[in-house]
């Protein structure tokens, strides 16, 4: 039996990842954890002044899709990007648009 030549699990994961980042607010937070590394909610939140209600909302998307991780240091949780083939997406998005603008 041949393979199919597309894995739709595979795909349907990709498209959900490339959904969860597809917001402006996430998009600033892949950017600021690319710069350093880990931050807290607290960091992050004061960083882009937003609520933090709205940070914690951002992170839960992000994480549930596989985009962050995340480490507990006594009361603070620590998040950070698990591949940095994200921000590969989005500076070749960046370059799109540049392009675009020409």
């Amino acid at each position: 039996m041949a393979q199919p030549l597309l894995d739709i699990t595979r795909l349907e994961d990709a498209a959900s990842r490339l959904r969860a980042i597809a917001h402006p607010m996430r998009i600033a937070i892949i950017d600021m954890l690319n710069e350093n590394t880990t931050m807290n909610v607290t960091q992050i939140y004061n960083a882009l002044c937003i609520e933090q209600a709205s940070a914690s909302h951002h992170l839960t998307i992000l994480k549930s899709k596989g985009v962050l991780g995340s480490r507990r240091d006594g009361k603070n949780t620590y998040y950070f990007l698990k591949h940095a083939a994200i921000t590969q997406i989005l500076d070749c998005l960046e370059k799109c648009e540049s392009q675009m603008r020409r």
